[in-house]
C-alpha cells in the first residue's frame, strides 16, 4: 500500500459514489443483511475496485455499497478481508484508509464471535469495550506521517460517547446488551476449549478472527469507533457434542441481524446530526 494506489482507490470511487457520508459500517458474517436496508444503493463489487482485495470468507459477499439507511447517508463493506485469507494486515486494512480518503468520521464495525464470559449466550450482542490484539499489528514497518502517528494510543480504542450513545438507543428499544473485551486472533481453525479458556481468564469475553485489525488503522487515522459482537456460540463449557461449525455461526449471526440494524441505524442516524 502507498499514497498512489490510496489516491487512485480514492478517485475511482468518488467518481462513482453518489453520496459523501461521514459514517461507514462493516458488516461481519452473516451480518451482511443490513446492507440490504440502504436505499438508493449503488453497489460496486470488490473486484471492480483498483487495489481492493477479494472477499472469500463464507458468508461476505464483497460488495462496497453507498446510499441512504433510512436516511442518512452511509458507506457499507458488505463483507471484510481477513488475515486467515492469506492477506497482509495492509490489505486487511486497506479499506479504512480508503474510507478516511474519502471523507469518513466514524467507523462502526461488527463481527460474530465466540463467547467465553460465561454470563452470554448465543445471539447476545456485546458491545466492544475494549480488545486483545493476538494478531500482526497491521502498523508494522515504516510509519507515514501524513497517515497517522508513530505510536497511536490506544487508551480509548473504541469511543466512550458512541458506547453511551448506544446504551442510551438500546434501552429506548428494550434491546438488552452485554459490553467486554474482543480478542482477535488469526484464525481460520476455532478456538480449542483450553484456548477459550485461556483467553476467557486473560480478560476476553469474546473470541473471533476480525476487527482488532481495522480498528487500529482506524484510531491511527483519527476516526472514531464503535464496536459490536454478536455472540454465535458459547465457549465455556465443553461436553461430548460441543463442536464449532461455520454454517451455525452465520445462522445465529442472522438471528440477531434485526437487532443489530436497528442499533447501527440509529446510531448512524444520530451521528448524522453532529
Amino acid at each position: 500500500m502507498n499514497n498512489e494506489q490510496l489516491s487512485a482507490t480514492a478517485d475511482y470511487l468518488l467518481s462513482r459514489l453518489p453520496l459523501r457520508p461521514l459514517t461507514a459500517i462493516i458488516l461481519g458474517s452473516g451480518l451482511g443483511s443490513l446492507a440490504d436496508r440502504i436505499d438508493k444503493a449503488t453497489v460496486i463489487p470488490y473486484t471492480n475496485i483498483p487495489h481492493f482485495s477479494r472477499s472469500t470468507a463464507v458468508g461476505h459477499k464483497g460488495n462496497l455499497i453507498c446510499g441512504l439507511l433510512d436516511g442518512c447517508p452511509v458507506l457499507a463493506m458488505q463483507g471484510r478481508f481477513h488475515f486467515y485469507e492469506g492477506y497482509t494486515m495492509k490489505q486487511v486494512t486497506y479499506p479504512v484508509r480508503v474510507m478516511k480518503q474519502l471523507g469518513i468520521r466514524n467507523l462502526l464495525v461488527s463481527n460474530a464471535a465466540g463467547g467465553t464470559n460465561p454470563g452470554f449466550k448465543v445471539g447476545d450482542l456485546m458491545i466492544i469495550r475494549d480488545h486483545i490484539n493476538m494478531a500482526p499489528n497491521p502498523l508494522i514497518g515504516p510509519n507515514d506521517a501524513t497517515l497517522g502517528p508513530r505510536f497511536p494510543d490506544m487508551t480509548r480504542a473504541y469511543d466512550p460517547a458512541l458506547i453511551r450513545l448506544a446504551e442510551e438507543i438500546a434501552a429506548s428499544f428494550n434491546i438488552p446488551l452485554k459490553k467486554g473485551v474482543y480478542v482477535s486472533l488469526t484464525g481460520p481453525s476455532y478456538e480449542t476449549p483450553a484456548e477459550y479458556t485461556f483467553y476467557g481468564r486473560a480478560g476476553g469475553d469474546a473470541i473471533g478472527m476480525s476487527t482488532a485489525a481495522e480498528v487500529i488503522v482506524a484510531r491511527h487515522s483519527g476516526l472514531r469507533v464503535f464496536g459490536m459482537s454478536v455472540i454465535t456460540n458459547e465457549g465455556y463449557h465443553f461436553d461430548d457434542d460441543f463442536t464449532n461449525d461455520a454454517d451455525d455461526v452465520i445462522r445465529a449471526a442472522n438471528k440477531a441481524s434485526d437487532r443489530m440494524t436497528q442499533l447501527f441505524t440509529a446510531i448512524a442516524q444520530r451521528l448524522s446530526l453532529i
